[in-house]
C-alpha cells in the first residue's frame, strides 16, 4: 500500500464491511454492524427514521430491510456521524439512530 493510501486508511479508521443487517420486530427496526479499528459497533435504525429516509417505503419488514440496502450509504455516514458525536465512553458499542439523526 502507498503511503498515501496508507494515510486514507489511518483517518478513515471506521468501515461497515458487513453486509449483513436483521429486523427487529419487537423494536421495529434493522440492526447492522460497522467496525472502528478493531472495535465492532452494533447499530440500530428505528422503523421512523427508515421513513424519513424513504417515505413511501412500507414499515413492514420486507419494506425496512429494503429501504436500508437502498440507502445503505446515507445510513452508514450517518451511524458514522452518531457514533463519532457520542462515543464519551469506551464501553458503549451499540447506538440508536433516530428520525432526529436524518
Amino acid at each position: 500500500m502507498s503511503k498515501a493510501g496508507k494515510r486514507n486508511a489511518e483517518a478513515k479508521p471506521h468501515n461497515f464491511p458487513n453486509p449483513s443487517r436483521s429486523y427487529d420486530e419487537t423494536r421495529h427496526g434493522v440492526r447492522f454492524w460497522g467496525y472502528d479499528r478493531t472495535f465492532e459497533i452494533s447499530f440500530f435504525v428505528e422503523d421512523g427514521a427508515l421513513s424519513k429516509v424513504s417515505p413511501e417505503a412500507s414499515a413492514d419488514e420486507a419494506g425496512s430491510l429494503n429501504t436500508f440496502d437502498v440507502n445503505r450509504d446515507q445510513i452508514c455516514a450517518v451511524a458514522w456521524n452518531v457514533y463519532s458525536r457520542d462515543r464519551k465512553a469506551s464501553y458503549i458499542y451499540s447506538y440508536t439512530l433516530t428520525d432526529s439523526d436524518f
